[in-house]
């Protein structure tokens, strides 16, 4: 479904006008960035797919692989929420770039903590530069590269 999806994506944005003849650029096209979106998710889901049929190979050994843990509704709940709480609560209540920091630092906080308190905080200062550092980096790549107003 991901890869169908993503081939969907990049052949439904190479079908938008590039608007070229306007301004002597295709990078102005607005397909570029939902298209690039589009080849990552295929790329993705080829890896996704590879790496299930791997796992699932009847002629590996059995025992040689990760055990297997089920289905882990818990960390899907703990994605979903935290992405709700991104685009309903932090967005437009703090400057993105700032919202973007604290979800990622949030993310990988909620993650992280199940491993247990030995290192614990030297992985909650980790998460805290990363939040900060792709707040940064995605406020910039979107203001001044894409130059997309953001909220």
């Amino acid at each position: 479904m991901l890869l169908a999806f993503g081939i969907a994506v990049v052949v439904e944005c190479l079908g938008m006008p590039t608007f070229a003849e306007q301004s002597g650029t295709g990078l102005t096209a607005p397909g570029i960035v939902p298209g690039f979106y589009g080849v990552v998710i295929a790329i993705l889901a080829i890896f996704l797919a590879l790496r299930t049929l791997r796992r699932n190979d009847p002629a590996r050994p059995a025992g040689t692989g990760p055990a297997e843990t089920g289905n882990d509704n818990g960390s899907l709940a703990l994605a979903a929420g935290l992405a709700l709480l991104y685009a309903v609560v932090l967005i437009g209540r703090l400057p993105f770039w700032l919202a973007t920091a604290v979800f990622v630092f949030l993310f990988i906080a909620g993650f992280e903590w199940p491993r247990g308190p030995a290192g614990r905080p030297r992985r909650l200062a980790d998460a805290a530069l990363i939040g900060l550092a792709t707040g940064g980096a995605v406020t910039l790549l979107f203001e001044r590269l894409f130059l997309v107003r953001l909220p």
